[in-house]
């Protein structure tokens, strides 16, 4: 017989059954988060920019500021002519 030094399987049990619960919601709420971007998308909306307004929206004013900011920075670096190579003298 295996001792259980006296861990409750009541409230592992529970817990057990809680998280599983938890987990069956989340899918509930992903299946239905997968349809209203089906529906989005079925009134022409581009899904991929209703995502990063999503993802803008969750973001404070400085934090976007700060990413629009680097954002312009490396395409603008991206866009600058490279700088000739210095020849090395001999």
């Amino acid at each position: 017989m295996t001792d259980t030094a006296g861990i409750a399987g009541d409230r592992i049990r529970t817990i057990v059954e809680r998280v599983e619960q938890l987990e069956d919601e989340i899918k509930d709420l992903m299946e239905a988060k997968k349809e209203v971007f089906l529906e989005a998308k079925s009134d022409g909306l581009d899904v991929k920019i209703l995502k990063e307004i999503i993802k803008l929206r969750k973001q404070d004013k400085d934090e976007r500021d700060e990413h629009e900011t680097l954002l312009d920075v490396y395409l603008r670096a991206m866009d600058a002519p490279t700088p000739a190579p210095v020849a090395q003298a001999a």
